[in-house]
């Protein structure tokens, strides 16, 4: 399974991502291992979805970091 997740930082941010073990990726997130959020913690899990297919995964964080894809996480996700 592949997973795009969304944290919220410290700081109010949102960090967008996609890895295929969500445990270890907010792991490495909360030691300070990921350059974007290593000054913003702690971060916070605050969505998650699952998907058999890589691309599928990879397509909706792309989404997600778009301009109506913020829209839709700040009305829908979060």
């Amino acid at each position: 399974m592949q997973y795009t997740y969304i944290l919220k930082c410290s700081d109010g941010t949102f960090y967008t991502g996609c890895t295929n073990s969500i445990e270890n990726r907010l792991d490495r997130h909360q030691k300070g291992d990921v350059h974007y959020t290593k000054d913003k913690l702690p971060v916070k899990l605050v969505f998650h979805a699952a998907f058999p297919d890589k691309y599928k995964a990879f397509e909706f964080e792309r989404y997600l970091k778009s301009g109506s894809g913020i829209a839709f996480r700040n009305k829908r996700l979060i």
